[in-house]
């Protein structure tokens, strides 16, 4: 009975071992920054400019964008569907047909209100200053 306890409390161990370094490099990774509203524009605005243009080098551009933001661990999955649609659209056809441009404008258009940071800013830190006044009571119709 005791060489059971033993070879249990030795799995738990090991499974807690194994936890541990499977959580290392998420520890190691530490914080990612959300992606800034500049280089969302700027896919954006690339993306835009190939529904535009249908030139290779500028769909090509938004793909190159848009692909490393697929991996970023903060992006909700939502924004990740826009930049799929970007990543998978944005390539020069021989016709610039209104469907062509619409499957790549309108995720490109979504992109900066769904790829919100959901986090709110911190609040500011108020300097040294002069002391608040006394809280009056009621209806600030004097007394104490």
């Amino acid at each position: 009975m005791r060489s059971l306890q033993q070879a249990a409390s030795a799995a738990l161990l090991s499974s807690g071992v194994w936890i541990a370094s499977a959580a290392e490099p998420l520890r190691a990774q530490g914080y990612v920054p959300f992606p800034s509203t500049e280089s969302l524009r700027e896919v954006q605005l690339v993306a835009l400019a190939c529904a535009r243009d249908n030139s290779e080098e500028r769909c090509k551009a938004a793909r190159d964008l848009a692909d490393p933001l697929l991996d970023h661990p903060r992006l909700p999955a939502s924004c990740k569907d826009l930049l799929w649609s970007i990543t998978e659209n944005a390539r020069a056809a021989s016709s610039n047909s209104f469907e062509r441009r619409n499957s790549i404008s309108d995720p490109a258009e979504r992109l900066l209100l769904v790829c919100r940071s959901a986090e709110k800013p911190a609040p500011e830190q108020k300097g040294p200053g002069p002391s608040p006044e006394k809280k009056k009571s009621g209806f600030g119709f004097g007394g104490s």
